[in-house]
């Protein structure tokens, strides 16, 4: 039994939901986000829920009920409310700005880092306290925000010996020893 699969997803006032076919449109606030859904699996609209269902307890079928719901309940959120992933610039002389579309970031390399977001996506930086920059990934597609999050810390993720890079702002980077002295 799906714990995950068998939960309904509510839907919000503000976001209608179109299915035809194995095709899940979700219309909200923020945008329009679609889905082809596994041939196995049924969604249907009832009552201001979604509920998704599965036509036996095969394996496959039970692992896919609850990827779907799981996908639909993250269209709907992301329509109502949309996704943020937070970063953090750690060193002397990062930093990090946005011009226009373009996330502009200095990382201790001899040039700029520059990364367009990709469509969907939007950034922002601004300056935390110490010497740090915050980095933010707003966007309604949460795969989408995760992995141009993870492709913005790819540019320097964070060394063990200072902590010194780019990371999320809940990461912990476990610190090592550096070398130990010389013993006479």
């Amino acid at each position: 039994m799906s714990r995950i699969g068998n939960l309904p997803v509510p839907l919000p006032d503000k976001v209608n939901v179109t299915i035809a076919g194995q095709r899940v449109t979700v219309n909200g606030p923020k945008g329009e986000l679609a889905h082809e859904v596994h041939p196995a699996i049924s969604v249907a609209q009832e009552d201001g829920v979604l509920l998704v269902t599965r036509p036996s307890d095969h394996r496959q079928h039970r692992s896919l009920h609850g990827l779907t719901r799981a996908l639909v309940a993250n269209m709907v959120t992301g329509v109502e409310q949309g996704f943020r992933k937070s970063l953090m610039t750690v060193g002397v002389g990062y930093s990090a700005e946005v011009r226009g579309t373009t996330l502009v970031m200095r990382l201790g390399f001899s040039h700029d880092v520059e990364m367009e977001a990709p469509e969907g996506i939007r950034f922002s930086a601004e300056r935390a306290p110490g010497n740090r920059f915050l980095i933010h990934v707003d966007g309604i597609d949460k795969q989408l925000v995760g992995q141009v999050a993870a492709n913005v810390r790819s540019k320097r993720p964070p060394e063990p010996y200072k902590g010194k890079g780019v990371r999320y702002v809940d990461e912990y980077v476990r610190q090592k020893a550096g070398k130990a002295g010389k013993v006479q």
